[in-house]
């Protein structure tokens, strides 16, 4: 990973860990999985969480990525 790449992360919040987490639980790609509901999900995501900041982990987040475009041509404020 270059430089500037690490330079843009930052630490992921407890929420978004939560919410990722859940969703991965719940669904394999856009599809899903009936094995385990909205609640055992979260459940699990919160005791994930708990184990990993005991544990010492920091999980880091890049930044958001811009909406897709469709249009061919180039953007005015685009680098």
């Amino acid at each position: 990973m270059s430089d500037d790449k690490k330079a843009a992360l930052r630490q992921a919040t407890t929420a978004e860990i939560r919410d990722t987490l859940s969703f991965a639980l719940r669904f394999d790609g856009r599809k899903r999985v009936h094995h385990a509901d909205e609640a055992m999900a979260h459940i699990t995501a919160e005791r994930l969480i708990a184990h990993l900041e005991r544990s010492g982990f920091v999980l880091m987040k890049r930044p958001g990525r811009g909406a897709p475009t469709t249009s061919g041509h180039r953007h005015p404020n685009s680098d």
